[in-house]
């Protein structure tokens, strides 16, 4: 999944595609990267930002959507918890919702999501991107993280989503610390009890530009290449661990990385004797 930021304030990429021709440029370039989903959001999630109107992501957005979808046949997500911004989106050409909430911000969400029939991404967050990195603490990491996307899947199938289209991200940097998001990783395998497809988004965020200064003693910015080796690193043990899709920033690199690995996750001992 590339990560395609229609925003001012990204924690990466953050005003470098905002004109609708930069966006649709970087999308058509990820989409030759081999990028098997487009993710366009219209509204920065990453810690202490503040939220834009429905109308503003909707202008935002929507051009980009439309004129990508027009170009190619790869499948585009809408980044979006607000109802309104999902159902334009769709209309434009989106086909999958990628809900940071987990319908929980729009109570109309879901209802958008079973009329259109489009899957689902709902991924574990604590508190608001407000809010979320304000000392997040819980009594059960694994437990609660997995109670709460148990409660979301069960929330969605009421609500007349088909659990068939229904992808659970555990929200790695929304609402943990450090410790937190090593954990997920190192566990995220515990999320196949929900049988349930599993994305993954660690692409340069925090957690990973944290481990780098510590060993470095220096600031890290997002886009040093320190952070794109260290984004593959964790491409990596998100796939061997259980993760069927993963979301990035540099899509090029990712193939290259989930080739190597997918060989050697699906390799199989051969039973044959080596003469």
């Amino acid at each position: 999944m590339g990560v395609l930021n229609v925003t001012p304030d990204s924690f990466s990429d953050g005003g470098r595609f905002f004109s609708s021709e930069s966006a649709v440029a970087q999308g058509i370039r990820l989409i030759a990267d081999g990028a098997d989903i487009l993710d366009i959001g219209g509204e920065s999630t990453r810690p202490y930002s503040d939220p834009v109107s429905a109308a503003e992501e909707i202008r935002r957005v929507v051009p980009v959507i439309a004129e990508l979808a027009g170009k190619s046949s790869v499948p585009i997500s809408i980044d979006t918890n607000k109802a309104e911004v999902a159902r334009e989106a769709i209309k434009a050409g989106a086909s999958i919702i990628n809900d940071v909430s987990a319908l929980r911000m729009d109570r109309q969400m879901a209802a958008v999501a079973a009329e259109t029939g489009v899957p689902v991404i709902l991924m574990h967050m604590k508190d608001t991107p407000k809010t979320m990195q304000i000392a997040p603490a819980y009594k059960n990491l694994l437990e609660e993280v997995r109670g709460f996307l148990d409660h979301a899947v069960s929330h969605a199938v009421e609500c007349g989503i088909d659990r068939s289209k229904i992808i659970i991200d555990p929200g790695i940097g929304f609402g943990k610390t450090l410790e937190h998001n090593l954990q997920l990783m190192n566990r995220l395998r515990e999320l196949q009890q929900l049988d349930c497809p599993i994305l993954v988004g660690s692409s340069r965020k925090a957690f990973l530009r944290k481990l780098l200064a510590d060993q470095t003693h220096q600031d890290i910015s997002a886009d040093l290449p320190i952070v794109e080796n260290a984004t593959q690193a964790s491409v990596a043990a998100a796939i061997l661990n259980g993760a069927h899709a993963v979301r990035t920033h540099h899509v090029a690199n990712t193939k290259t990385t989930t080739c190597i690995i997918d060989a050697i996750k699906n390799a199989h001992e051969n039973q044959k004797d080596i003469a």
